[in-house]
């Protein structure tokens, strides 16, 4: 498995601005970092720099609640924890796709109109 690119959710990135959000802030962009197999926590960090590791913990706790993810944990020494999709989580995917989709074709008529409504105050 390949490791996650630190910068695929860099701070510059248009698809900020898009206006479509799936569950909380957080959700949607961890359900892109386990749509290629299980990462440990400190994996998750990596690309999601910008979140603290409690508000990361929580929302995947609500993601393990609502049977968005599994949550294993290895007794190895030292012990570690990954997270993984469910076929519920997975589904997701398909919303993301299409929300991806239509950022790439709507994206900059959006921001235009933001900065159009931001010039006239």
């Amino acid at each position: 498995m390949t490791t996650l690119d630190p910068d695929m959710f860099a701070p510059e990135c248009p698809s900020r601005l898009m206006p479509l959000q799936i569950g909380d802030k957080w959700t949607a962009m961890i359900v892109i970092c386990l749509e290629h197999g299980p990462r440990r926590f400190g994996e998750l960090l990596v690309p999601l720099r910008s979140i603290t590791k409690k508000v990361l913990a929580e929302t995947l706790r609500a993601m393990e609640r609502d049977g968005m993810v599994t949550r294993t944990e290895y007794p190895a020494n030292p012990p570690h924890v990954e997270y993984e999709l469910t076929a519920l989580g997975r589904s997701l995917l398909t919303l993301i796709d299409a929300s991806r989709e239509w950022c790439r074709e709507h994206l900059p008529e959006l921001a235009e109109a933001r900065a159009r409504s931001s010039a006239n105050g």
